[in-house]
């Protein structure tokens, strides 16, 4: 009888080698299922960061111009003749435009691309210069702003292309042109300087506060918000797989090698967001002739705001130069 209690006690509380492949099971399991949340996890930061840097919250043309009336005069606006129509940009994508006719008439014509979250009712600010000078105005909403279908932005990749279309049908639009420019504020600087790799026939460019890469700008974020910058090459992996586009190409300073169309690049002394640099350095690869202008006291965007008089001073100089080469 004892020996087979004895039995009986022992094969009910199992082996120690039952319970060791018991063990091993368990961490087969939990194991791969840990690497499994990780990568996942990994994955949805870096789709998360490469949201983050090309899909920010645009305003509406009501906002927009709601921001524009509190820091300046835009009744001009109002009183112009104004035409609303589209241009098929590339891959077929619609583009809405805006023209605003000069009450005195000219033939001179202007293209305006406006700011990251902006959009058309952000290039008013340039276009009172320009009617003050003599231009007719053409503004409209960079791919994915305004009144646009939603869509990610590329940094100048597609908004250059974009703006060619623009370009080329203004041409046909207004065909009186006696002199046509491209001006762009931040992202719409990059977008202009981006175009001019694609040769079009434009008379002069004038870039605001544009950057000459993208990554340089992220990356200086990133340290002044104490941010490990690894996070921007995790952003930039999420751009290449979530969206097949990359930092690499997001780079207007490679437009300028070859270029001999004349720019004017204006950038605030105080810009904190993408640094005075950036055009220094866009200035200095450019081959054909080319001016830098900064904006003391400017921050990000901010020029024309900050010194109107000394801006428009600026732009006048540079265009009596271009039309007197």
């Amino acid at each position: 009888m004892a020996e087979k209690n004895k039995v009986g006690k022992k094969s009910a509380g199992g082996s120690p080698a039952v319970k060791k492949m018991s063990g091993k099971k368990k961490a087969m399991i939990v194991i791969p299922c840990m690497l499994l949340l990780l990568v996942a996890a990994f994955f949805a930061l870096i789709y998360k960061l490469a949201s983050m840097v090309v899909t920010g919250k645009r305003q509406s043309l009501e906002e927009a111009l709601e921001w524009q009336s509190e820091r300046y005069d835009t009744s001009f606006y109002n009183k112009l003749a104004k035409t609303d129509y589209e241009v098929v940009g590339d891959g077929e994508y619609v583009i809405h435009a805006q023209f605003l006719k000069n009450p005195e008439e000219t033939k001179n014509y202007i293209i305006i691309s406006h700011g990251y979250t902006d959009n058309r009712m952000g290039a008013l600010k340039y276009a009172k210069m320009y009617l003050e000078l003599g231009f007719n105005c053409i503004i409209y909403d960079l791919r994915g702003h305004g009144v646009n279908d939603e869509y990610i932005t590329t940094y100048g990749i597609l908004e250059s292309k974009d703006l060619i279309k623009i370009i080329e049908d203004t041409r046909k639009r207004y065909p009186d042109i006696k002199m046509l420019g491209i001006h762009g504020e931040s992202l719409g600087a990059a977008t202009t300087i981006t175009a001019l790799k694609y040769k079009p026939e434009v008379d002069f460019a004038v870039a605001d506060c544009g950057f000459s890469d993208l990554e340089n700008v992220l990356k200086e974020g990133y340290r002044n918000g104490n941010i490990p910058t690894v996070g921007v090459d995790m952003a930039n992996l999420g751009l290449k797989l979530r969206y097949h586009y990359s930092l690499d190409d997001m780079r207007p300073i490679d437009a300028l090698d070859d270029n001999e169309i004349p720019i004017l690049f204006i950038h605030g002394s105080a810009d904190e967001f993408i640094y005075p640099k950036n055009s220094e350095d866009m200035q200095r690869r450019t081959k054909g002739y080319s001016e830098i202008h900064m904006i003391e006291g400017a921050g990000h965007a901010m020029s024309i705001l900050t010194d109107p008089d000394t801006y428009k001073e600026y732009v006048r100089d540079f265009l009596y130069t271009v039309r007197n080469m």
